[in-house]
């Protein structure tokens, strides 16, 4: 059996993977791993528990909720607000742990379990393992007095998260039309809200949710609803969250798609003129486009690659100090102001940026120059040798001098399933095409399972 916990905690679909049963044990066990650790020492432990709009979220948190005040801890359960409002209340409320409940930009069926150390940071991994170790182990209940107290709070947290957000901004929106798709997610009252106290006169789309509707083709992950309102509504911008608010993209006023790539492109170079860009570093992950790097370059901006996930992005930049960094979807994080990717932010801070320049997004976002990008899965191959075979790997490389500086390889075995997928950045779509499918020919005949 893998490990329960994945880079985003434990997620899977709602009431046969996440139930009830599973939410309260974990509850408990983090709760009792927290206090093992010395971590309620000298205090009644407190916890902030949220989630986004999925109907499934109300009997998940309802077990969160109950699974911490039976170990002693009380709760404050803000109800439906964004992953980084949890992070940042979990941080400002000074409490000992948040829990979201919340599947991000999966579909609705799904729904997870995060939690968040004091500070609202993600857990490490020995402490996700110690949780799970304890599932269903016997433990000494506290009792009377001793049990914790479950508190629903009444909006003062949501607005208190609005208050951070403005205050992240030195520009007033005033006389932007921003175009919001909420996904009918966690962001469906805040973001409006946040957009609309900065000034910004605010189109709103998709921020009904019922519970069922959260990134039903709609959001960050579906960006056309947005793309026909910005035009439709002669709007300078748009922005598009996914369910749990973690991710941003950005649509021009001509309807164009900006992506996390040329967000971060735009931001970087507004720290860096703001003397704000630590060591004048950007942190993205290998799959950011390679016109990224080059536009950095170009600026005087460094660039540094993780792995994928938004948990390297951030060890990345806590390890070396750097204040912005994040992934062409979307995930961004400032450093800054929050310890996630949070979509409102970004997008605050995006719309910021062209109030005070005064400048078209599509101008600002234009500095980035993607390449054209083809990505081909290699199924029915043993992906464990990518990185081993001599004739793959001298392939890879003569495709890379081929391609020249306006181009790059990538091979990146799948973690889940018997697949290598190579993508290959080229100046050109036919060189792009054309390269990524000679180099999955040679994947397929040296990898393949039956070669």
């Amino acid at each position: 059996m893998g490990r329960l916990f994945g880079t985003d905690g434990v997620r899977g679909l709602a009431n046969r993977d996440v139930t009830a049963e599973l939410a309260l044990d974990l509850a408990v066990a983090a709760a009792r791993v927290l206090g093992s650790s010395g971590a309620f020492q000298g205090h009644r432990p407190r916890a902030v528990v949220g989630r986004d709009s999925r109907v499934s979220g109300e009997f998940l948190s309802a077990a969160v909720a109950a699974g911490l005040a039976s170990a002693g801890v009380d709760v404050n359960n803000v109800g439906v607000l964004p992953t980084p409002a949890v992070a940042y209340l979990t941080a400002a409320m000074d409490v000992d742990l948040g829990v979201v409940l919340s599947a991000s930009h999966n579909p609705m069926p799904d729904n997870g379990i995060k939690f968040l150390a004091r500070g609202g940071l993600k857990l490490d991994d020995e402490l996700e393992d110690a949780i799970e170790q304890l599932l269903g182990s016997t433990w000494e209940r506290p009792l009377g007095g001793s049990v914790g107290h479950i508190r629903v709070d009444t909006g003062r947290a949501g607005d208190q998260y609005v208050e951070h957000l403005i205050g992240t901004i030195g520009t007033s929106l005033d006389g932007l039309r921003i175009a919001v798709d909420c996904a009918n997610g966690a962001a469906s009252e805040v973001g409006p809200a946040a957009l609309r106290e900065a000034g910004a006169d605010v189109v709103v789309i998709n921020a009904s949710p019922d519970g069922r509707n959260i990134n039903e083709k709609c959001g960050s992950t579906h960006p056309e609803q947005l793309q026909a309102a910005v035009v439709a509504s002669g709007a300078d911008l748009g922005v598009a969250f996914d369910g749990d608010a973690d991710r941003c993209l950005a649509v021009d006023a001509d309807g164009v798609l900006v992506d996390g790539d040329q967000i971060m492109g735009v931001l970087a170079i507004a720290q860096r003129d703001a003397g704000a860009l630590a060591h004048d570093t950007l942190v993205t992950t290998v799959m950011s486009n390679l016109g990224l790097r080059l536009a950095m370059r170009d600026t005087g901006i460094t660039t540094v690659d993780t792995a994928v996930g938004d948990r390297y992005v951030l060890e990345a930049m806590r390890a070396g100090g750097y204040t912005l960094g994040g992934e062409q979807s979307g995930h961004i994080i400032l450093a800054a102001h929050a310890t996630t990717g949070d979509g409102i932010l970004t997008g605050l801070q995006l719309a910021a940026r062209v109030a005070e320049t005064g400048t078209p997004l599509s101008e600002l976002a234009g500095v980035v120059q993607r390449l054209p990008q083809t990505l081909v899965n290699v199924k029915d191959v043993d992906k464990s040798r990518a990185d081993d075979d001599q004739e793959l790997l001298d392939a890879v490389r003569a495709a890379e001098t081929r391609l020249g500086e306006t181009g790059r390889v990538l091979l990146r075995p799948s973690g889940t399933e018997p697949l290598v997928r190579v993508m290959v950045e080229a100046a050109t779509q036919d060189d792009a095409d054309r390269v990524a499918h000679e180099l999955a020919g040679v994947v397929s005949a040296r990898l393949g399972l039956g070669a």
